[in-house]
């Protein structure tokens, strides 16, 4: 059985602050959530309640699967100043610490007009052994997440899971790995059996949504037991973060995998 980790951001907002999110995640049977930045997604500038968060999942005894760099960074469009990158990386490991957090999401940004794409994915090659070793003793995975061009996320450099791969394998961590986001996956067209069996042991995380449409499983196009039984022959069997957006309230909307998760 999968360990699902709703993400917060997205999941049982109905309960208010992120805390309570937490609880309430717990409540309906869930050990793990996800999040995206430590700053809130309503408001960018203002930090979430960590202590708070912390508190949440210790009372809950619930996992902290992932969260997001930040800032969110344009690596490839000059000037190349990558500074900022590097000091909230530091930041946030303190947080991942603090929240127990053994994953930080990290990507690739817009890809810039003047560079070949193999020159780019070089490039970031070398901005992430440098943030390998930046963080080295900390405990903590960076994942890289490929994103879909073509709805989500248009101009973004890393639009490929194979390419994800390319640059993980050149990072050549074992700190380092790729985020294989099932819904970005299948929007870009990628066949989930080529892709997993081209990353193998790179793939260090997992999230998802259907598609089209984003929205829970079972609102969408996808094959879920099929997809779920591939991403086990696979060899993966860490967590999978549930990153939609519910098109019913949460409690239902995870119902469906819960019971396909149940049986992967």
């Amino acid at each position: 059985m999968y360990q699902l980790a709703p993400n917060i951001e997205l999941l049982f907002t109905e309960a208010g602050d992120y805390h309570d999110r937490v609880r309430a995640a717990a409540a309906s049977g869930f050990d793990a959530v996800e999040m995206w930045g430590p700053t809130g997604v309503d408001a960018p500038t203002t930090p979430k309640d960590l202590p708070a968060l912390k508190a949440a999942l210790e009372e809950t005894g619930t996992q902290l699967t992932a969260q997001l760099a930040e800032p969110r960074t344009q690596f490839m469009i000059p000037p190349w100043d990558h500074s900022e990158f590097y000091r909230k990386l530091d930041e946030g490991v303190e947080i991942a610490h603090l929240l127990g957090t053994p994953r930080i999401v990290v990507g690739s940004g817009t890809g810039f007009g003047g560079w070949k794409r193999q020159v780019q994915l070089d490039k970031l090659i070398e901005i992430y052994q440098k943030a390998i070793a930046q963080i080295d003793g900390s405990g903590i995975t960076l994942v890289l997440e490929p994103v879909n061009v073509r709805v989500d996320h248009p101009g973004s450099l890393l639009d490929r899971t194979a390419e994800g791969v390319y640059v993980a394998r050149g990072v050549d961590s074992p700190n380092f790995g790729v985020l294989y986001d099932i819904y970005h996956s299948a929007v870009e067209g990628e066949d989930i059996e080529t892709e997993l069996a081209n990353a193998g042991s790179i793939i260090k995380y997992v999230q998802l949504a259907d598609a089209p449409g984003r929205g829970e499983p079972g609102t969408g196009d996808l094959d879920w037991p099929a997809t779920l039984a591939v991403l086990r022959g696979s060899g993966y069997d860490g967590p999978i973060g549930l990153e939609y957006y519910p098109q019913a309230a949460s409690e239902e909307s995870v119902r469906y995998i819960r019971d396909v998760a149940a049986q992967a």
